[in-house]
């Protein structure tokens, strides 16, 4: 490779990895998701379930977070190497088709409907109506940084839309907790995160939170909403390595009544099993997207088939996916995720339990609407 080539695939790496938080920690080589007492284990191995867990805090280290689901190392320098520069690339003809998809809200009857929905924004983001409350999850409005490209950009104007009474955080990668994002918020919104999230806020003088620990709680009169634990990781500093907070997903019963699971960003792990049989799930809105290829991305993201494996252990009745169409954060473009899914879905048979919403559209929960 000539010497301009690799420097030039050098700085696209380095600008990739950033934003996915991949970076390789410096000076903590022991920082990533081994467990540092009790040595590696996963639910099947020692018989443990997610609660138990969770009650035993098997998920808090020495000054970190630990991930008791996976033995895989995060933000190994040469790994992340291999991918960005070395790593043959199968998809890259289909970029040039790859759609820039304006988005273009009507706020309006989504303020008038009375009941439950769910507005799909960009990248991660939803907005859930749930009766005169207004719950954010993950949401990133602009562009994550000035080089990657962001093929949803909104059309209308941030100020036009609704105040979210409760902003959820599923974990700290740059594409789920935004800065530029949240500060276009009022500083008093009331922000739910898991744990270790408090230099961010503190810096953004939001001030009206909760942290969440895994299957803690957070009540306002009907509404419940639930952290639980996923199959993922954080990172939003390479100099003080990874696992400073903590991640998860989110469980939400509504005050209209329907349950919506958040998966947030997980690889695959046994845990939606249990989910699935503790739980009774309406809808679950899973992030497909940045898993290509499987030798980086699976200890990371599912991929199609993970997608619907999840869904069927989770036995929710409905699947809306985000995380995708936004940002290439992995190999596979943008446009790739639904079309794969789709696919998957029609092997097991479930095509007609998929809510297929593209971004700035919405899901009324009344009318079942697919659009």
């Amino acid at each position: 490779m000539y010497r301009r080539q690799f420097i030039k695939k050098l700085f696209e790496w380095s600008k990739a990895a950033f934003a996915l938080g991949l970076l390789p920690s410096i000076g903590f080589p022991n920082s990533g998701n081994a467990l540092e007492n009790i040595g590696p284990m996963n639910t099947q191995l020692k018989g443990l379930n997610l609660r138990e867990i969770a009650r035993r805090k098997l998920h808090h280290g020495n000054g970190r977070f630990v991930n008791p689901f996976s033995e895989t190392t995060h933000g190994r320098f040469w790994k992340v190497l291999s991918w960005k520069l070395f790593h043959e690339n199968r998809f890259r003809t289909h970029y040039d088709q790859e759609p820039i998809m304006p988005v273009s809200i009507d706020w309006g009857p989504i303020r008038r409907h009375n009941g439950l929905s769910v507005t799909f924004l960009k990248h991660a983001g939803v907005m859930i109506k749930d009766l005169d409350r207004y719950v954010l999850v993950d949401p990133v409005f602009f562009d994550l940084f000035w080089f990657i490209k962001d093929f949803t950009p909104f059309e209308f104007d941030i100020k036009e839309m609704p105040k979210p009474d409760h902003v959820l955080i599923t974990h700290g990668h740059y594409d789920h907790l935004d800065k530029h994002s949240l500060a276009s918020l009022e500083k008093d919104t009331h922000v739910i995160t898991p744990r270790g999230y408090d230099g961010v806020f503190d810096d953004l003088e939001m001030n009206k939170r909760t942290q969440l620990d895994w299957f803690d709680t957070y009540t306002q009169e009907k509404l419940e909403i639930t952290l639980l634990p996923c199959n993922h990781w954080t990172m939003r500093n390479p100099l003080t390595g990874p696992n400073r907070s903590l991640w998860g997903s989110f469980l939400i019963r509504t005050a209209r009544g329907p349950t919506i699971f958040i998966g947030g960003d997980s690889a695959y792990f046994d845990g939606f099993r249990e989910i699935g049989k503790e739980f009774s799930i309406d809808l679950a809105i899973l992030n497909l997207g940045a898993y290509e290829p499987r030798w980086f991305m699976g200890s990371s993201h599912m991929n199609p088939a993970e997608t619907v494996k999840a869904f069927q252990e989770l036995r929710a009745e409905n699947l809306l996916i985000v995380h995708w169409g936004t940002f290439r954060l992995g190999d596979e473009p943008v446009h790739f995720p639904p079309i794969d899914l789709a696919r998957e879905l029609e092997k097991q048979g479930l095509s007609d339990r998929l809510v297929n919403l593209n971004h700035g559209q919405t899901l009324y929960f009344d009318h079942r609407a697919k659009l």
